[in-house]
């Protein structure tokens, strides 16, 4: 929907020959782009200035390439003011039109979003995405004639046939045709993936109609498997509750309570507990603006989800153009913003999200996730300890709080929260295997090895096949030159369940270094090298692997390489004595005591995100 249509491409680029022409004229186009870091602040690539001085057609150029890299990297925001820069310089290039409307609706620039959707129509006839836009322009404005033809002139693909079919719906009704808005949305020639959202917003449509009959049979006739995701229960859910049925209500809601045999989401143990207590709910979806941004929240969410995240975002834009709070819609866009490493603009996105809802928790803990990747460690820890203290019986701020001090070495921090979590916690299951192994990982780097070994147990003995924990308990006796044999057959199993894990393999290459089979150590480096070539202590095992089997020019190549991947302090001088004098023979050696801080890191389990699943 949002990239240009193939039928037009030959007119496209008679429309853009200036800039092609420009393209090819420019024999330094790597030097321009090289420098465009630095052009928004006229500096030029020598430090000179030299950018201030460059020609029209360089400047035109220059935003061109900065705005396609700035896009490359997801940098949508660098990239809406780059193209915004080239049309400056050439108002009427379609090309630079087009992409500069994707990249402001992609950052909800609605100022400059929609007077460049209207010069995009008036370009290029048929574009989905600016007819799309330009209909919930009108549909906002009151102007359902034009948001009508705006949604039919977006209908192309698959995905635009369903987008304009559920937008056209939702325009009918806030002209108070429910008859013709539920007649569209019987639509069998659209495939069987797109019926779900037929069906649903039949359902939703109906309800905000206030037919309440009509909406009782448009739930009934949604799957059972269907209804079984979230944004399905809570708006069947709260129909059976508007209508008076409040036990078939909860009945529904636990359903999802046992689907997911773990901590219920907070939004639907929110609404069993309004439900249960007697008090008043309203439907999921009230009326038509609320009713048309749920068709591009639930299909920016979805896209998303498949990693389309550039098109994900534009819907998700399109969904806050009519509802700017809608928290899943912004709650979705910040996660999209956290796959492409834009922390800062995930924050900003949780914190226009109202306060005070069910998911504020869930929130805040993302947000101090993000501010770790920002390296702002003490505002993290900050924000997780009021969200600790807002709810003393959550154990997910303190998970995530001691996922935060490990990652900052400070285990003897990391081993007090992880505590504090698992004192919350009555009887241990399955589920809770992560918080002993994290706490059994950080007693281990504190050297408390009893206390590790403890713990790492504990988190077999409720999960007895998790990799991680297999592979480092297995380690730790390996490297203690105890429970040989047991330590071994675990590192084994791990490999099994995870052949392609390079950190495992490695783990595994390391155990028989250590127990003297050198052949066997080299052929499980050199795979775990091949699995990941860019970490040091794997490049590092393998050099000393090779040096044992007689390979000493490819170890002395290892060596080196491990020195050119930033390995710790510690390590790199290790390695450099090891340069200089290779290895004593085995007899004499000194086993090296070889830090886990690279399995550690890399194969710590994925800490609890405190953001359940918005759109199952």
């Amino acid at each position: 929907m949002a990239g240009p249509e193939p039928a037009r491409r030959g007119h496209m680029r008679a429309r853009h020959s200036r800039l092609g022409a420009l393209l090819a004229a420019t024999a330094v186009t790597a030097a321009i782009v090289v420098g465009l870091v630095d052009a928004k602040a006229g500096v030029g690539p020598d430090g000179s200035g030299a950018a201030a001085e460059s020609t029209e057609a360089h400047s035109l150029l220059g935003s061109y390439l900065a705005g396609r890299v700035a896009r490359g990297q997801n940098d949508t925001e660098a990239a809406a003011r780059y193209y915004r820069d080239a049309l400056a310089h050439d108002a009427d290039n379609e090309v630079l039109v087009e992409q500069a409307f994707l990249m402001e609706t992609s950052e909800g620039n609605w100022a400059q979003a929609v007077p460049l959707a209207r010069r995009l129509v008036a370009m290029l006839p048929q574009h989905r995405t600016a007819h799309a836009f330009l209909g919930l322009v009108d549909f906002a404005d009151g102007k359902y004639d034009d948001a009508e033809q705006h949604f039919i002139a977006s209908n192309a693909n698959p995905i635009g046939e369903l987008t304009s079919t559920l937008s056209r719906a939702w325009n009918l009704l806030a002209q108070g045709k429910t008859g013709a808005a539920l007649a569209l949305l019987d639509s069998p020639k659209q495939p069987e993936w797109a019926q779900y959202y037929l069906r649903y917003h039949r359902a939703i449509l109906a309800d905000a109609a206030g037919n309440a009959a009509e909406a009782r049979a448009a739930w009934e006739r949604i799957p059972k498997n269907d209804q079984r995701s979230l944004r399905i229960t809570l708006g069947y859910a709260r129909h059976l509750a508007v209508a008076g049925e409040k036990q078939a209500a909860l009945t529904l809601l636990k359903g999802q309570f046992e689907k997911t045999k773990a901590d219920s989401h907070p939004m639907v143990r929110a609404l069993y507990d309004e439900i249960e207590s007697g008090k008043k709910v309203g439907l999921l979806i009230k009326n038509a603006k609320e009713g048309l941004s749920e068709v591009y929240y639930g299909l920016g969410e979805a896209l998303t989800g498949e990693g389309s995240v550039g098109v994900g975002a534009i819907y998700l834009q399109f969904a806050l153009y009519l509802v700017p709070d809608q928290p899943y819609a912004l709650a979705t866009l910040a996660s999209a913003y956290e796959t492409t490493k834009r922390y800062r603009a995930a924050i900003a996105a949780y914190e226009r999200i109202p306060r005070n809802t069910p998911m504020q928790s869930s929130f805040d803990i993302r947000r101090a996730l993000n501010l770790s990747q920002l390296e702002e460690t003490d505002a993290a820890q900050k924000l997780l300890e009021q969200v600790a203290k807002d709810d003393p019986k959550d154990i997910r701020p303190l998970d995530a709080l001691g996922g935060l001090m490990r990652n900052q070495k400070r285990f003897a921090e990391a081993v007090d929260y992880y505590s504090r979590a698992i004192a919350l916690i009555d009887k241990p299951e399955p589920r809770h295997w992560t918080y002993f192994y994290s706490r059994g990982t950080s007693y281990e780097r504190l050297k408390k090895m009893a206390l590790a070994e403890t713990d790492l147990k504990k988190s077999l003995q409720l999960s007895p096949d998790q990799p991680m924990v297999l592979n480092y308990l297995g380690y730790t006796w390996i490297d203690q030159n105890r429970n040989l044999k047991e330590g071994l057959a675990l590192i084994e199993k791990a490999v099994r369940q995870k052949p392609d894990d390079g950190y495992i393999v490695d783990s595994l290459g390391w155990a028989y270094y250590r127990l003297g089979k050198f052949q066997d150590a080299t052929k499980q480096l050199e795979r775990a090298v091949e699995l990941r070539p860019e970490d040091p202590v794997l490049n590092d095992h393998l050099g000393d692997a090779f040096w044992r089997v007689g390979r000493e020019r490819e170890a002395r190549f290892q060596w080196e390489q491990a020195l050119t991947l930033n390995p710790e302090p510690e390590d790199a001088e290790k390695i450099r004595q090891k340069l200089q004098k290779g290895l004593s023979p085995p007899a004499q050696a000194k086993q090296p005591k070889k830090t886990r801080e690279v399995q550690h890191r890399k194969e710590a389990p994925k800490k609890s995100s405190g953001l359940f699943p918005i759109f199952e």
